[in-house]
């Protein structure tokens, strides 16, 4: 335990308490104060206590400022806290483990990001410039802390309300009568931050495919069956009216674990419109909603079994051989411009296209970039977690670069069209077949 009295260069006193634990599975860590909603007169001031093991600067608070629409950015909030306290797939026990919200704070936006506890439903609240009126003090990214106490003062929040937003403290007072300081430690598992690096891959490769008006989106959602389905469903749209349906058909789009979109309900009441958008091998879909300057976005793995946490997708770019120095710059570039755009990159720079797809998929799985749907590029967030704990969250491409030290991959054939290998396993040789775009293994993978 390590108590520490820090003058900050804005003049702020910041008393920390500090426990952190690393264990195979989690990550436990404590807030130096909770958050809050404080009344005052005229208008509410909501302070979200943040923690982060890394910042690019030393800053009190990422954000202050006035929400335009407290009431829905309130509700929004309530129902990603609901999303990262659900579970899918996990035992009552870890479903009561609860988890908190990542926040960024850049180029006019606030975004908070969250997982269920099995990876396998992922939901963001974008507060867009005009959701906001306020002053961006740093870019950054951090956990706050969702406490219940905060979700209850949410909760309470009416339409016609004031509510200032900060996020981490602006100043903190240590009050001495009180006789402690309530705190409280936040499980995180690592799956949820290897979820947070790769299913920005799978937005990226998602197209819309539906848009619907509230009363389509009603209409939708009275469709979705009781219980929990065992086979997929789809939505399919017939005239103006979309159901969905355990049939398929033309066009349809393939949702599992259909029972998962029920998180969205409380929320369609208030939205203005339904996007959804789809990834090309149906590896998963996203359901955005939107409340003016508000959108709130849910990602659905393609089995509610399966979570967005597997390294499959970002295993390809990992692979490929990219200089740390070409990482340093675009990140560097990135956090100055609170962007990035690949293709343009590439134009630019004149770089070969395939690279730059390298350098995403990089990026993205140590944790330095989310994806917007909308505007159709990444934002740059780094996770508030060092880059050497998120690289380490890779154990199959570590094993796989063991196989290759301990000289247990022998190529059997090579031709310019296909080539095979033998893999020593388990008291087990494997064998890879690959031919063009086709790849085949014997192993589990």
């Amino acid at each position: 335990m390590t108590w520490r009295l820090k003058l900050l260069s804005a003049g702020y006193v910041n008393l920390q308490l500090k426990i952190i634990t690393y264990m195979s599975d989690t990550i436990t860590y404590q807030y130096d104060v909770p958050s809050g909603l404080s009344k005052a007169a005229g208008f509410d001031e909501l302070f979200l206590a943040k923690y982060s093991e890394v910042q690019k600067k030393d800053v009190p608070c990422f954000f202050w400022g006035r929400l335009t629409n407290p009431y829905l950015t309130a509700r929004c909030l309530i129902n990603l806290s609901n999303v990262v306290k659900s579970s899918f797939s996990l035992s009552p026990f870890q479903m009561a483990m609860l988890k908190d919200p990542v926040v960024t704070a850049g180029n006019g936006k606030i975004r908070f990001e969250g997982f269920s506890h099995c990876a396998g439903v992922y939901a963001r609240v974008d507060v867009l410039p005009g959701g906001h009126d306020g002053e961006f003090l740093e870019n950054g990214t951090t956990n706050v802390d969702f406490n219940q106490g905060m979700l209850s003062a949410l909760s309470s929040i009416s339409k016609r309300e004031s509510v200032l937003l900060s996020v981490g403290k602006k100043d903190v007072t240590v009050q001495t009568s009180s006789g402690k300081v309530v705190e409280r430690k936040v499980p995180l598992p690592t799956k949820w931050i290897k979820g947070l690096t790769t299913v920005q891959l799978y937005l990226a490769e998602a197209e819309k495919v539906f848009t619907f008006s509230r009363i389509q989106a009603l209409q939708l959602f009275q469709s979705l069956p009781n219980g929990k389905p065992r086979t997929d469903y789809y939505l399919t749209v017939q005239g103006s009216k979309p159901a969905f349906s355990p049939v398929q058909s033309a066009a349809a789009v393939c949702i599992g674990g259909v029972h998962r979109l029920r998180l969205l309900e409380p929320l369609l009441p208030h939205v203005d419109q339904l996007r959804i958008f789809a990834h090309p091998a149906m590896q998963s879909t996203t359901w955005q909603l939107y409340f003016g300057d508000v959108r709130f976005s849910l990602s659905l793995s393609r089995d509610a079994w399966r979570g967005f946490s597997g390294e499959g997708a970002a295993l390809e770019a990992l692979i490929e051989d990219v200089p740390d120095s070409w990482i340093d710059l675009v990140d560097k570039y990135s956090y100055a411009n609170q962007e990035f755009n690949p293709t343009l990159l590439a134009i630019n720079e004149g770089i070969d296209l395939q690279k730059v797809e390298n350098i995403t998929g990089r990026l993205s799985a140590m944790g330095l970039l989310g994806y917007d749907l909308d505007e159709n590029q990444f934002f740059y967030r780094r996770l508030p977690f060092k880059l050497s704990r998120i690289l380490s969250l890779n154990p199959r491409l570590k094993d796989a670069e063991k196989l290759l030290q301990e000289n247990k991959v022998t190529i059997t054939l090579r031709t310019d069209t296909r080539a095979e290998a033998t893999v020593a396993g388990g008291g087990v040789n494997h064998t890879v077949q690959l031919a063009g775009d086709s790849e085949k293994c014997t192993c589990t993978w």
